[in-house]
């Protein structure tokens, strides 16, 4: 049984013994906390939520609406919702806040409250502590019968939120009719089946043909978009005519792709991409986390904008766009964060914008991916069980390469001439997480295993 609670909302396996899973007295702790903190706050005590399809989420549901409500908050509730809808229905519905109930990628037996504050963005690390210690110190507020919140269904978020990406200026719904794309897609049974069908009727794709499409939670695959849980859909496409492979992860804010052929274009491609269409349009910098694939700066450098990058997290990296007036951005997991629309990863807009892209050019989506270079990144770990202080071993490792280019606002990143290594301290485990960069696969493994062996 595993219970994380973070900054940014609580997250843990279903059933088990209180403070040790995510059971019902832990979502009402945390959700209790928020509503004290909204009402504290002086924003709207309005709040949105929305949940994806996990069997868990309308029991989760309820008891956040329960516990809302009776801290006196007024609800309006999108039932089954996308994480970029939710979003944008807090700003639309002039709200306090929001609470999107899904796990994002992880299995299905874990679920998870995403706190929003009154801009539906990801609160922050400040409003996250200050959360959780109202969960410490029990300190919740709850009202009297006459005072207690409403409650209200609401059906035309997602519409709204498909109608502004369509009023987008780089958004071009003529030219993808006109392309007559043929499209297959993946939403591992949750709710980008309903959100992305929509979506691609709206902007004039008519031959769409969905797989794991009922939105019951039970993921047909590993819900993480990732080439080792996508072979379904690779083999619909090698064995049909479509122009392009659309996955997303169950709350639909992470987008990845697979070309015409059957190959994957790759997650940190879609950013990749995007950018590379937002930029050839629009002035203005970009800005992706860390660990995000070294393509993206020579995108910024193809158009000559300037490239700025984030610590891991959709928080950071939101904050880091605000402060260099980024137009796009986003993190190297297939997340696109396209300011114009809202300042969230968004899998719909992505689309959107990958599919004007491709019409306008008139090729196919494997040309596309071949104007990209192919970095291989690697992912891996080391165990420091039993070690003491682990930042003293990235400020060591920090010394033993300071004759490189070293970034240090989110563990070490260390830039050499043709790649890159990333650590990072987890927060749950005694390990170090370590990505690595290269031209080639070989040298990707040869600067993991450099780093691996002095420490």
């Amino acid at each position: 049984m595993t219970l994380i609670k973070s900054i940014s909302g609580i997250r843990g396996t279903i059933g088990g013994d209180t403070g040790e899973a995510l059971t019902p007295i832990d979502i009402v702790e945390i959700v209790s906390a928020y509503a004290t903190w909204l009402k504290q706050s002086g924003q709207s005590t309005k709040v949105v939520i929305g949940r994806d399809a996990r069997p868990s989420g309308h029991m989760v549901n309820s008891l956040v609406v329960g516990a809302l409500v009776g801290s006196g908050i007024d609800i309006i509730d999108l039932d089954l919702a996308t994480t970029p809808t939710v979003e944008m229905a807090v700003v639309t519905q002039k709200a306090g806040g929001g609470i999107i109930i899904t796990a994002s990628h992880n299995p299905v037996n874990w679920n998870a409250l995403k706190l929003l504050n009154h801009k539906g963005e990801f609160i922050s690390a400040n409003e996250g502590s200050e959360i959780l210690k109202f969960v410490t110190d029990s300190n919740y507020s709850f009202s009297e019968v006459e005072k207690i919140g409403s409650y209200e269904l609401n059906k035309t978020a997602l519409t709204d939120h498909i109608n502004s990406i369509l009023n987008l200026p780089l958004v071009d719904v003529a030219a993808i009719q006109n392309a007559n794309f043929s499209v297959i897609v993946d939403p591992v049974n949750s709710v980008g089946g309903f959100s992305i069908s929509q979506l691609l009727n709206a902007l004039g794709v008519n031959k769409v043909k969905v797989i794991n499409g009922e939105p019951n939670g039970n993921f047909a695959h590993n819900p993480e978009p990732l080439p080792e849980n996508i072979t379904e859909i690779v083999d619909e496409i090698k064995n049909g005519s479509f122009d392009l492979g659309i996955i997303v992860d169950p709350d639909v804010d992470r987008l990845a792709l697979v070309s015409e052929n059957g190959e994957p274009f790759g997650e940190e491609y879609t950013l990749v991409s995007v950018a590379d269409y937002v930029l050839s349009n629009t002035k203005g910098a970009l800005s992706a986390n860390l660990s995000s694939t070294m393509s993206l700066k020579e995108i910024a450098k193809k158009h000559y904008q300037e490239y700025f990058e984030a610590a891991v997290g959709e928080v950071n990296v939101v904050q880091k766009m605000k402060d260099c007036n980024a137009v796009i951005g986003g993190e190297g997991n297939g997340g696109i964060i396209y300011p114009e629309l809202h300042y969230g990863r968004d899998a719909l807009v992505g689309i959107a914008l990958f599919l004007t892209n491709l019409a306008k050019l008139g090729v196919s989506a494997s040309t596309l991916r071949k104007n990209y270079p192919n970095y291989p990144m690697i992912k891996d770990k080391i165990n420091l069980e039993g070690v003491d202080n682990v930042d003293e071993v990235l400020v060591k490792i920090q010394e033993a390469f300071k004759q490189y280019e070293c970034n240090t606002i989110d563990g070490l990143k260390i830039n050499f001439e043709k790649g890159w290594v990333h650590m990072r301290k987890s927060n749950t485990e005694p390990i170090i997480r370590i990505y690595a960069e290269a031209i080639t696969q070989d040298e990707a493994n040869a600067l993991i295993q450099k780093v691996k062996d002095l420490i």
